[in-house]
């Protein structure tokens, strides 16, 4: 849990949102029903703890909606990312040398915070991280390829910061 003041949690996950959705959710918090509102919605948490598991999730979400992209050679889960430092989920590129050429290959790294999610939240980050092998930059195409491949991306994401809230407040619902 963290040492945040409870306003100041709201305010590092909920930032982009209006001044009357963060007083909502701080409301929500101060009254300690987070948790009933997250588990009405979301009651378990998914399956895909292994990295093989994570990696086919991907890539059937990847196959679905963005056959013609780049190809992924690795889907993981990393304890290193921080979700305070605004990132729930990293694509990166890594360039080797084969012979005389450069070979990138596209990999997803999720925050390992995130083994104990239920699915939909789960799939709103993959989703957001496969958006990237199209769109690099946070743009309305982005968000579009986002919403194409989650029609609920918005509110998914929405619900995760408000669980992120809540975790910091009160630990984790999904262990």
């Amino acid at each position: 849990m963290s040492e945040n003041n409870p306003t100041q949690s709201v305010k590092n996950y909920l930032n982009g949102y209006s001044d009357h959705v963060q007083e909502q959710v701080k409301s929500l918090l101060d009254a300690e029903k987070s948790a009933e509102w997250l588990l009405k919605k979301y009651p378990t948490a998914h399956d895909l703890n292994g990295v093989r598991g994570l990696y086919e999730y991907a890539m059937d979400l990847k196959n679905e909606f963005m056959r013609s992209s780049p190809p992924i050679s690795k889907v993981i889960y990393d304890d290193k990312i921080h979700i305070i430092n605004n990132a729930l989920g990293l694509h990166t590129y890594v360039s080797r040398k084969q012979g005389n050429k450069l070979k990138a290959k596209n990999e997803i790294r999720i925050a390992a915070l995130f083994r104990q999610l239920p699915e939909p939240l789960l799939k709103m980050i993959v989703v957001h991280e496969l958006a990237h092998l199209k769109e690099k930059d946070h743009s309305k195409a982005f968000y579009k390829l986002c919403c194409y491949m989650e029609p609920d991306y918005h509110q998914l994401e929405f619900d995760l910061r408000v669980y992120l809230s809540h975790r910091d407040r009160f630990g984790d619902l999904w262990c």
